[in-house]
């Protein structure tokens, strides 16, 4: 180990000189988010480097070498057990060695760079038949690196084992800079011209090969005994008789012994045919016990999970956002495979018929929709975040998450297991990789206090002799990390443990690669993030974290889905920028150093955190998107506030922060203010309020148009429904309200309208909290008046304020009151309507975009699934935010980011509209329709509101719905 206080600008200044361009990052806000990965350890590091090249990696190494730094190399930042955390220089590889070299589909092998994201290389070798066999949960964000380093295994393991067994060759760099090439014979100098790496190569597999000769009789008998035996070095792969495959055996090293920089990995063929079955017991005990009699019939999956993840799902997504388990209260997936899709199905029901005769399983069923297959998965693949903080609010931890025993010794070491946990009396949140004997479990430890952390110490220690003492191994695709390094002694003799040691002298002598792992590893209560933090006074309530604001950042566990580029909306800043900072994970992980007082010293008027929320679009996609249920907007809102407090703003935050108040000012004279805007003193007026010039301000409508649109609404018939009329409804576009009470009644919901209150929303995105406070109050005082009638919301946005942010800044019974009144316009079609109404007749093309507010605050109630019900053939969804995002994208500094967010879904499902095809366009919020003119709007195309769409009233033939 060396001496991190090392003066870090002389290093700088090295890399400066060799390696001219080379990203390094120092500041703590750049530095802060890569203390963490997804374990319980926080260990800060002192530079974050982003290579671009091998070239790269080896000026880093050796300028690290001459300054006696330790580097950690880094992929996606997903590691459970604290492999991607150091304290000296942190090499992130996601960020530009990215690339996917070479594609051979004859010989099934593909080149990439160590920061290729999975799925990349999955999309890549789809067109050609071909994937790759581990598929990680993480699949989405994990790198082909960080599955190295782990030997990472995954859903399908059963079917494709761990990563090792498809690695060809590694192109590493040593920890004295030097290129290398491990393969499966051997290794030998990347450069044959180079004579000095030639030969140091050369004398490095020489003392290998030594180390293996000496030590044959331990790594015989103790490696290699089961499939998922991941703990320690593989180093059986180096015996004799497996060929000297160095390539494999650096597998798994977590970055300890060598760098990698490229990968040349084997593909497999994709299935032709395949189906899953959803297998329900009892408890998780009963379903491994069926593993055996599984694993039979040739499955590719064999996945386990228990009740309180599907829980925590419906919780957090909605009912129906798990369909198709059986009644249970543990489930299996079982997936199968052939060249045949009836012989698939028909090996799939001789299964369900002989668990059925075995007599544990609760109830087994085919699941054949492709959707409800999409589901299930999500629901097992987010298992961890899920798993982190539950329904009830328990949070659970890792660190014996990782366990692995032969697959028929499952049930009986999951037996003694809960056992040992109710001994402890702890509690488990189980999952895993049933098929492979692996299994991931989240434990309540109390990792925040010394006697918490002295009962985990004395519980992981007994946990470490359980699993041994059923033959299994403390990791079974995590690695060991931090988490369980420590706990190797009780695994391996003394003998292996001293041959770990030396292997990675021989790589490593000085020990700079990844410390504190596997080798001389830290101690396991170590560097531990978790720690009592005082209570942080906010305006926010936040309800749902015991510790308010300081829980609710804690939720971040580091999983990662906001850094995935496809899938749901979260996060839109990082999908544009690619920055760690710029995700949901980066922003919640520098939050977490503020309240400590970490990296980030200067609290609430950090400029570090104000910087890295700068590109947060509020969308508010992570409060669903995030497994955890991580809500960056509010998080933002409330650090604008407190940082703001007393100061003078951002000039945006006056000139839209006030849109409300202003546009109702404006309604008296619309015409003359409009020809005001369109002319050289509106761009002026535009620079004046921080708003950009490059964006046409939306014309203001009158407020005789807003009686006009509702004037004629009027049915006479009781009124069912309160149609709130929020402030971009009554500023922008009137018509909409007129259109919405038109709908209602012809649903069966005529309404009343409440034209003159607001819910404060662009107060609350823009951190003035205190008046949105006094709006929010005067507005509940309105509605709460024992009126229980629903309250229709056209605005997605204004709605999501009154269900959500109302309740949690006032934190009263009567905005709790106002908050459960409160519909979408799809909402309340879908779930008032009248039992018999049909719409208008409808087009058969439409292309939607989603407000992300309605997305994340009204589960089960989409758009997308209310078209399809009333006689849409095809919805072609823009899945994604349209990066307008209220004030966001009219913000003068952030309109190219808008633009970019636009660009990675809503833009191109524009530019592919069919001109001659009668496709119509649907954006609900003011904001998405918006940037659909921006886009769009000089092609003709122009975006509906639902009410629009569905108005009785309206001309359908006229309508300009999408091309004109």
């Amino acid at each position: 180990m060396t001496d991190t206080t090392t003066a870090l600008e002389p290093l700088v200044a090295r890399l400066a000189e060799i390696a001219p361009g080379l990203r390094v990052e120092t500041g703590p806000g750049s530095t802060g988010p890569y203390a963490y990965d997804a374990s319980n350890y926080r260990v800060p590091p002192r530079a974050v480097v982003f290579p671009r090249s091998a070239d790269d990696v080896v000026a880093v190494l050796r300028a690290c070498r001459e300054a006696h730094v330790p580097v950690t190399a880094r992929g996606g930042g997903t590691s459970m057990a604290g492999n991607a955390v150091g304290p000296g220089v942190v090499l992130d590889f996601s960020r530009h060695m990215n690339r996917i070299l070479h594609i051979d589909p004859t010989a099934r092998t593909a080149r990439v760079e160590a920061g290729v994201i999975l799925d990349a290389l999955r999309g890549a070798t789809a067109p050609h038949g071909l994937t790759f066999g581990p598929d990680p949960s993480s699949h989405s964000r994990c790198t082909l690196g960080g599955m190295i380093g782990n030997d990472a295994c995954g859903n399908r393991s059963v079917r494709h084992g761990r990563t090792s067994s498809h690695i060809e060759a590694l192109e590493i760099v040593t920890a004295d800079g030097v290129r290398a090439v491990a393969d499966r014979t051997g290794l030998r100098a990347a450069d044959p011209n180079d004579t000095d790496a030639v030969e140091r190569v050369a004398r490095l597999e020489a003392d290998v090969r030594r180390l293996i000769e000496a030590d044959l009789a331990p790594i015989r008998t103790e490696l290699g005994r089961i499939p998922r035996q991941v703990s320690g070095y593989q180093l059986h792969h180096l015996l004799p008789e497996h060929g000297f495959d160095m390539a494999r055996a650096l597998v798994g090293t977590e970055g300890s012994c060598a760098v990698v920089t490229v990968a040349t990995v084997r593909l497999v063929a994709t299935a032709q045919a395949s189906t899953l079955l959803t297998l329900g017991y009892d408890d998780v005990v009963d379903a491994a016990e069926d593993v055996p009699e599984i694993l039979r019939r040739n499955p590719t999956a064999v996945e386990g999970m228990d009740e309180a993840i599907v829980a925590t799902m419906r919780a957090r997504r909605g009912p129906h956002s798990v369909t198709g388990l059986p009644e249970g209260r543990a489930w299996l997936y079982v997936e199968l495979d052939g060249d045949d899709q009836a012989a698939v199905d028909a090996r799939a029901g001789e299964l369900l018929d002989v668990l059925r005769a075995q007599g544990r399983m609760t109830g087994g069923r085919v699941v054949h929709s492709p959707a409800e297959r999409r589901s299930l998965w999500r629901v097992r693949e987010d298992g961890a975040g899920l798993a982190a903080r539950l329904v009830d609010g328990g949070e659970s931890w890792p660190g014996w998450e990782d366990a692995a025993v032969a697959p028929e010794n499952l049930a009986a070491y999951l037996r003694d297991f809960r056992k040992l946990l109710a001994a402890h009396g702890l509690t488990g949140v189980l999952y895993g990789h049933f098929g492979a004997g692996c299994v991931h479990v989240r434990i309540d430890f109390d990792l925040a206090t010394d006697t918490g952390r002295a009962a985990t110490r004395r519980f992981l220690t007994e946990a470490a002799a359980l699993v041994v003492e059923h033959g299994g191994t403390l990791s079974g695709e995590h690695g060991d990390g931090r988490a369980r390094g420590e706990l190797l002694e009780v695994m391996y003799s003394h003998r292996l443990i001293r041959t770990f040691a030396a292997f990675k002298g021989i790589f490593d002598p000085e020990g700079l690669l990844n410390p504190g792992v596997i080798v001389d590893p830290a101690p396991l209560d170590a560097d531990l993030a978790l720690r009592e933090l005082p209570l942080v006074e906010t305006t926010f309530t936040f309800p749902h974290d015991e510790d308010g604001f300081t829980g609710a950042v804690r939720r971040c566990v580091g999983v990662g889905r906001c850094r995935s580029d496809a899938g749901g909306v979260m996060c839109p800043s990082y999908r544009a920028t690619g920055e760690e900072n710029d995700s949901t994970r980066g922003r919640a992980r520098l939050l977490q150093e503020m309240v400590r007082g970490g990296t980030v010293q200067d609290g609430w008027r950090s400029t570090e955190v104000r910087d890295a929320l700068d590109l947060c679009l509020s969308c508010k996609a992570c409060s669903s998107d995030c497994p955890v249920g991580v809500d960056m907007a509010t998080y933002k809102a409330e650090f604008l506030h407190q940082h703001y407090k007393g100061r003078v703003r951002p000039r945006s935050h006056y000139s839209l922060g006030w849109l409300p108040l202003t546009s109702k000012l404006v309604g008296y004279a619309a015409r003359p203010v409009n020809a005001l805007l369109r002319g050289p003193l509106g761009k002026l007026l535009a620079r004046l309020g921080g708003v950009t010039t490059k964006r046409r301000i939306p014309s203001f409508a009158s407020r005789r148009a807003l009686r006009r649109a509702l004037r004629t609404t009027r049915t006479g018939e009781p009124a069912k429904t309160l149609l709130f009329v929020d402030s971009f409804t009554r500023a922008f576009r009137p018509e909409v309200a007129g259109a919405a009470s038109r709908v209602l009644a012809g649903a069966g919901l005529p309404c009343t309208a409440a034209d003159d209150l607001c819910c404060g929303l662009t107060w609350v995105s823009t951190g003035q909290l205190s008046l949105a406070r006094r709006i929010m109050a005067r507005t509940v005082a309105r509605l709460d008046n024992g009126d229980d009638r629903p309250i229709v919301v056209a605005e997605p946005s204004c709605a999501a304020a009154l269900k959500r942010d109302v309740p949690e800044l006032l934190g009263t019974d009567a905005a709790r009151r106002v908050a459960a009144r409160v519909h979408t316009l799809t909402g309340a079609l879908n779930d008032l309507a009248a039992p018999g109404w049909t719409p208008p007749e409808l087009p058969d093309n439409v292309v939607l975009q989603t407000h992300c507010h309605e997305y994340a605050t009204f589960k089960g109630h989409h758009p997308r699934d209310l078209l399809g019900r009333l006689g849409v053939r095809k919805v072609e969804e823009a899945e994604g935010c349209c990066g307008l995002a209220g004030n966001f994208g009219f913000e003068a500094q952030h309109y190219d980011t808008s633009m970019a967010v636009a660009g990675l879904a809503l833009k191109p499902r524009l530019d592919a509209i069919d001109q001659d095809a009668q496709t119509v366009v649907v954006a609900d919020g003011f904001s998405c329709a918006t940037q659909i003119d921006h886009l769009a709007g000089d092609r003709g195309v122009r975006a509906l509101h639902l009410a629009e769409l569905l108005d009785p009233a309206a001309d359908q033939a006229a309508q300009p719905g999408g091309t004109s």
